[in-house]
């Protein structure tokens, strides 16, 4: 089976059905996947991007982004990179009201028994219940 590191842009036009022939490609390779056909690889840089993309772009509010991510990071043929910290970011983003990528450097943070985080954004760090240096 081939694997494919699969972009952003995919499961945007999958999502949003703003090109249709593009949507109709990214939807028949997400079946592929899906079937076992073949194997689709993900990382965070790729759910940051489509959580951005969402909420800048498309007006999407925050707990429907972190419904999505959810959906992915669940979605049958697709591999993530760092899953358990995905699904760390993502049930402490559900939370706490957090964004996704705060959720996730804070996540990094924990599993890698840093103090805490360098960060001039307090407010939405504190909310995270990450410690943060004084700055």
């Amino acid at each position: 089976m081939t694997s494919w590191f699969v972009d952003a842009n995919v499961f945007l036009r999958f999502l949003t059905v703003d090109d249709q022939g593009q949507h109709e490609k990214a939807a028949g390779l997400l079946e592929k996947a899906a079937k076992g056909r073949i194997r689709l690889v993900c990382g965070p840089p790729v759910l940051f991007e489509l959580a951005w993309t969402l909420r800048t772009a498309y007006k999407t509010t925050g707990a429907n982004v972190l419904e999505i991510l959810h959906g992915i990071y669940s979605m049958p043929g697709i591999a993530l990179t760092d899953k358990t910290l995905v699904g760390s970011a993502l049930t402490l983003a559900s939370e706490t009201g957090g964004e996704f990528a705060d959720a996730y450097i804070a996540a990094r943070a924990h599993a890698s028994t840093c103090s805490g985080v360098a960060t001039f954004n307090r407010k939405d760090f504190a909310r995270l219940g990450v410690g943060m240096l004084d700055l």
